[in-house]
């Protein structure tokens, strides 16, 4: 395996465990509950788009 590849696993490792923390910081934590609703809101997108990433790094996987 190159070296580009060896980083793009890399780079979806650590962004799925990413996703994972935030997740769990959404679902069901008294913290996030009392944030604003806005912030609520783009940590939610924040979550939505982190998982769009790690889709589109799948695929460049899937690709190798």
């Amino acid at each position: 395996m190159k070296a580009w590849q060896d980083r793009v696993i890399a780079e979806k490792r650590e962004l799925d465990e990413k996703i994972v923390k935030l997740a769990e910081f959404i679902s069901g934590n008294a913290s996030f509950d009392v944030l604003p609703t806005e912030e609520r809101g783009l940590l939610r997108a924040q979550r939505d788009t982190m998982l769009d990433y790690s889709d589109i790094l799948k695929q460049r996987i899937d690709r190798f």
